[in-house]
């Protein structure tokens, strides 16, 4: 029975893929099993992907990512840094105020909605949120509905507004011939995601063979090859990871306060593409690549996005990846600031 849910996920997953595919949607092979893990979910079938299989495919990921990481982004970081560091507080105290309102005014419970409002680093937020009162289950939905808005709003911009990117429009090549760099990136994706993971390094499984692989490709030691299958895999996995996340009985839980969560993930995202507007026009760069930089979505689902547009993968991620740290250093401490003030704002009961 197992075995044919999963071969129906798989199958429904391809097929929403391929209609995604034909509308020239970008990221079509993250935004379909995402989409299909959904609605198994809400459909009460349960089906758990490996945690083994999540991080591999971030490791994949993160071998993408290196293939299009240069030097010359260490440059335009260092010349345009005042408006990165703008970006960066902006997100913050954006992320914050949603966190704070949360708290105060929603029907939230605990600390749930300072911990499901943080802009970023949703792994770690749900780890850290149950040692301080917040229903993981709400923080964890909160998070993966926040990186589902930023998918779709992105496959809108790339669709709708002029000079927002177009999706990669070439023929894909499935299997190409087989070479030794495949299994060179294999190996790396192998080691240094261990390696991440190991030292505890956050989201250390993408992250480590990132970087790693752009200092090795860029340097010329390696060249780092991904074929569209194993690309296609990586993305199931990482859409089935946060499909299958939306459980029916949260939803349920999920109902009274969903306006507000909505409203939260709206003005923060609102935020962002004002910001990303005026990054495009200060950095002449197109708004497509200024909207991702600046989005509050997951890392990974950002990258898969980029990778399937005309935006410029390498400031995308370098912005992502400062604010991915910049939230895990200040996230914790900014919600347990908004769970002990906030919450003392809210009236007590009388009798």
């Amino acid at each position: 029975m197992v075995v044919l849910r999963w071969g129906l996920l798989f199958l429904a997953s391809v097929l929403l893929s391929l209609l995604f595919l034909q509308l020239h949607l970008p990221a079509a092979l993250l935004l379909g099993p995402m989409l299909a893990g959904i609605l198994f979910s809400l459909k009460g079938i349960k089906l758990v992907l490996p945690r083994q299989a999540f991080l591999a495919a971030q490791a994949i990921l993160g071998c993408m990512i290196a293939q299009h990481l240069t030097g010359s982004i260490v440059t335009t970081l260092a010349v345009n840094w005042p408006v990165v560091l703008a970006v960066l507080l902006v997100t913050l105290l954006s992320g914050a105020a949603a966190g704070w309102l949360l708290v105060r005014y929603s029907a939230l419970p605990g600390s749930t909605g300072a911990w499901g409002s943080s802009p970023g680093g949703a792994a770690a937020m749900v780890a850290m949120a149950q040692d301080y009162g917040a229903d993981i289950r709400l923080v964890a939905f909160m998070q993966y509905l926040r990186v589902l808005c930023v998918a779709a709003a992105a496959a809108l911009v790339a669709r709708l507004l002029p000079g927002g990117g177009e999706a990669v429009s070439q023929p894909i090549v499935w299997f190409p011939p087989l070479s030794l760099n495949l299994l060179d990136t294999l190996l790396l994706a192998a080691v240094a995601g261990i390696a991440g993971r190991l030292l505890r390094i956050p989201s250390g499984a993408m992250l480590a063979p990132m970087l790693a692989g752009a200092l090795l490709h860029a340097g010329g030691i390696m060249v780092i090859e991904i074929p569209e299958w194993l690309l296609a895999i990586a993305y199931i996995a990482i859409g089935w990871r946060i499909g299958l996340g939306f459980d029916r009985q949260v939803l349920f839980v999920a109902l009274r306060p969903l306006p507000q969560i909505l409203l939260s993930i709206l003005f923060l995202m609102a935020v962002c593409a004002a910001m990303a507007w005026g990054l495009a026009r200060y950095m002449q760069i197109d708004f497509m690549s200024a909207w991702l930089a600046t989005s509050p979505g997951g890392l990974d689902t950002v990258a898969a996005i980029a990778a399937d547009s005309r935006g410029d993968m390498a400031l995308i991620m370098a912005m992502q990846t400062l604010r991915l740290f910049s939230i895990l250093l200040t996230g914790p401490a900014i919600a347990r600031f908004l769970s002990t003030r906030a919450a003392k704002s809210k009236p007590r009961a009388v009798g």
